[in-house]
């Protein structure tokens, strides 16, 4: 059997509908440039500050130990990269929803 003509058109009539509610809600929610880079600088910030600041520590610690060490460096560098992963990654959920 094949659909009556009116059928399509009311069919297609709808999908265009759809796809043109989309696009308007796209439009209204896209954001500018100076939005994104703030964003990905803001992403990028609440990634490399526990990383640098964990390194940082780490060496510190280490300078005041006894001996040649850098146990509290390569330590605090991970944890500083966990928290950092943690820390874009809750940004990030933030930000979808």
């Amino acid at each position: 059997m094949k659909p009556s003509p009116a059928n399509s058109r009311t069919r297609l009539s709808a999908t265009v509908d759809l796809q043109a509610q989309r696009l308007r809600r796209a439009e209204r929610e896209r954001r500018g440039v100076l939005a994104q880079t703030a964003y990905l600088g803001t992403l990028g910030l609440v990634f490399m500050l526990p990383l640098v600041a964990g390194a940082y520590l780490g060496r510190w610690l280490d300078q005041h130990s006894a001996g040649y060490s850098i146990r509290w460096t390569l330590s605090l560098l991970f944890l500083g990269l966990v928290v950092g992963a943690w820390n874009a990654w809750q940004l990030i959920k933030r930000h979808d929803d």
